[in-house]
């Protein structure tokens, strides 16, 4: 039997009955059951104490580790560095960036308990498999506690340019984290060129070579690109049976033949809903014949409700649908149908079938698995069109998509024209394309690319690299 794999991520929920898997754990899982292994994390707990162990539970041959953490410190580290300080920054948006030097040591203190409370549970054949922002500096750490297995680390969003990542203080010491890894995997090519453009002025002894791996002294930093996908049979067989269901079926009936533009997204500002929104009131300016015959539904469940450029979100959001819908609302229609409010998977995949027009249109995202849902839940012989920002890591694999910048309000309006009116055969036609693309690069398929890669090689590093006092400053 191959070792074990050993995942870690910020949050960790056990399996539900009730509950379909999300896209990540769909891949995790999968993984995990094929060879054994733990998926350790954050378990949703919160209190005022120090976290003492963490409570193990056994589920299909999968070992949950799940940590408390200190309700203080965790506010600091996820809601204040993870969420001000990162997330702005790896997604473009300096204007929403904040640093605080109190929330990165919570942040550096909330990876050091992960490594502490992870160590006793790893066997010397494990491999480990870190996911996205929240624990950049882990691997660092547990070198320090003397783990010497292979560790691997996916990040799930963007990864910023040179220049974009230089507005965080401590960015040097965040690129010599990521170069403690065996390999780094990134969403896209982009990203993956921008790491290059940091690491070479972080790490004095940092070379590129041809095949993207960096060699740092005398040890070997692999990276590449690890495109996300999703559950392609298992969206389809969701949206199947969700399409029958009843509270499908009434949102279905409600549109009274109307037809049906669908966002689906967590209420964030990276999302560009307020954008959207826009976008969506141009379109009924500009086409005066959809009015009355259109409805766009926007499910956008509330997200990180404590931080406050969130609560300005929805402010802004609220007051967009409101002025769409005062100007253009009749006694029997509704143009937007705004709601902030999470559905069971199924059924929004259900929502998703039932759409002629998914609306993707991100300013910024690693890649945005709606767009891939959206077009795995859909009937092929009755497709409905993707309009995908081309600001999306999915843009790079859905070129049968209307791409569009979600930033040009017009742009995005003449597209959902485009998708109302596109001809059966045009609808078929891309939706094929993209389906071939998505079976091909699916949720499986990119677990097993990354772990088979981690697992080539175990020469992991005895020390952190050097970083170079006096990064040097790009031109």
């Amino acid at each position: 039997m191959s070792s074990r794999l050993i995942c870690v991520s910020n949050r960790v929920s056990l399996p539900r009955k009730a509950a379909a898997p999300g896209g990540l754990a769909v891949g995790v899982l999968g993984a995990l059951k094929h060879t054994g292994g733990v998926w350790f994390g954050w378990g949703g707990e919160l209190s005022d104490r120090d976290p003492g162990e963490p409570e193990i539970h056994i589920r299909d041959g999968v070992t949950y580790a799940l940590l408390n953490l200190k309700r203080d410190e965790f506010n600091r580290y996820y809601n204040g560095f993870s969420n001000e300080s990162l997330w702005p920054l790896f997604h473009y948006m300096p204007n929403k960036f904040r640093f605080r030097h109190e929330e990165r040591e919570a942040y550096e203190n909330v990876n050091r308990q992960f490594a502490q409370r992870l160590v006793p549970l790893l066997e010397p054949s494990d491999v480990i498999w870190v996911h996205d922002y929240h624990l950049i500096p882990l691997a660092c750490r547990l070198r320090e506690f003397g783990v010497r297995n292979p560790i691997g680390f996916f990040l799930h969003i963007p990864f910023p340019y040179i220049e974009t990542l230089r507005v965080l203080p401590t960015y040097a010491e965040l690129v010599r984290d990521l170069a403690g890894y065996d390999l780094v995997g990134f969403q896209a090519d982009s990203d993956l060129r921008s790491f290059h453009s940091v690491i070479t002025r972080c790490i004095e002894d940092a070379r590129i070579e041809s095949d993207d791996r960096i060699r740092i002294g005398d040890r070997i930093l692999r990276t590449g690109v690890y495109p996300i996908g999703v559950d392609v049979e298992g969206i389809q067989a969701e949206a199947t049976r969700a399409y029958g269901t009843q509270i499908v079926r009434k949102m279905i009936d409600s549109l009274v033949g109307r037809k049906l533009v669908i966002g689906v997204d967590r209420l964030d500002y990276s999302k560009g809903l307020v954008e959207r929104f826009s976008a969506y009131e141009q379109f009924l300016e500009a086409f005066p014949d959809n009015r009355g015959h259109v409805t766009y539904l926007q499910i956008a469940p509330l997200s990180r409700k404590d931080v406050q450029s969130y609560v300005e979100i929805r402010r802004a959001l609220e007051q967009a649908a409101g002025r769409t819908n005062g100007r253009f609302a009749d006694t029997d229609w509704t143009p937007i149908r705004y709601l902030n409010r999470n559905f069971p998977h199924e059924s929004l995949m259900g929502f998703l079938r039932a759409a002629q027009v998914g609306l993707v249109t991100p300013l910024r995202d690693g890649m945005n698995l709606v767009a891939k849902e959206y077009l795995a839940a859909q009937n092929p012989d009755d497709p409905g069109v993707l309009v995908l920002s081309n600001l999306a890591g999915a843009a790079r694999e859905l070129h049968a998509a209307l791409l569009i910048n979600p930033y040009d309000s017009r742009a995005v309006g003449h597209a959902i024209q485009t998708a109302l009116n596109m001809s059966l055969s045009e609808r078929r036609e891309r939706h094929a394309a993209m389906l071939e693309i998505l079976a091909n690069n699916d949720i499986a398929a990119w677990a097993q690319r990354f772990v088979a890669t981690l697992r080539q090689g175990r020469n992991a590093p005895q020390v952190p690299p050097r970083v170079s006092r006096f990064p040097a400053v790009a031109q």
